[in-house]
């Protein structure tokens, strides 16, 4: 990997061995990790250099996660920002994606789970990748070509737009994908009616899909939507 290829990551993380073993795995992937153990520090470390991705801890000394979070997307609204937490419930998550993070991971997890995170988050921040054509859903196959959604009993054709909607989401389903990212992607604009409109798409989706409970379309309340595929 050349020098101008090497992805930098800030890393804020209080639990040092938590912190080292983290880095240490990241570094033989090929990042280039700084690795900070409060959220003033983590602040510091981001205005002093150039960053293509962000994790951080929520319960951090001196500065939280949620604050330092929003001090980052004030400043840059497209980086990456991925929350460590021990908390998993709804109103903590919410509370994160409302300060501009994209995607939360619980402890415990596995540095598989996290790799996985970090290359879809940069994939999507350079663009190095295509959606896929043609893919599984549960016991549905669908074809983005012919816009058909099938399984063993019924066959649909969706719209351009349905078809598009559902590609975005399969595409980003290690992550919640945000209301207005959607709307940008596919409608090109993210004004009120057109987020009306996205509602009706989704609802039109999730019925299309719901002879099958194992693939789901999330919905997290004024942040976004994620499709989960329970294996």
């Amino acid at each position: 990997m050349n020098a101008v290829d090497v992805k930098k990551i800030l890393l804020v993380e209080d639990d040092p061995s938590l912190g080292f073993v983290i880095k240490d795995n990241l570094s033989l992937k090929g990042y280039d990790v700084t690795l900070c153990a409060d959220g003033e520090a983590g602040d510091a470390a981001y205005h002093a250099g150039i960053f293509h991705l962000c994790i951080f801890d929520v319960m951090l000394p001196k500065l939280d996660g949620f604050s330092l979070a929003r001090r980052v997307r004030a400043e840059n609204k497209d980086i990456p920002i991925l929350f460590l937490t021990a908390k998993a419930m709804t109103e903590d998550k919410l509370a994160g994606f409302q300060t501009g993070a994209d995607d939360y991971i619980t402890k415990p997890f596995s540095l598989e789970e996290l790799f996985c995170r970090i290359e879809v988050f940069l994939r999507r921040s350079v663009g190095q990748s295509s959606p896929l054509k043609k893919f599984q859903l549960g016991n549905y196959e669908f074809d983005y070509t012919t816009l058909t959604l099938k399984n063993q009993q019924t066959e649909k054709t969706l719209t351009q737009k349905e078809a598009e909607v559902l590609q975005l989401l399969y595409y980003n389903r290690h992550r919640v994908l945000k209301r207005e990212e959607i709307l940008k992607e596919v409608w090109g604009d993210d004004d009120y009616f057109m987020g009306r409109s996205m509602d009706v798409f989704i609802s039109k989706l999730r019925k299309y899909l719901k002879e099958d409970p194992a693939v789901q379309i999330v919905n997290y309340h004024g942040v976004g939507f994620r499709l989960e595929v329970i294996l």
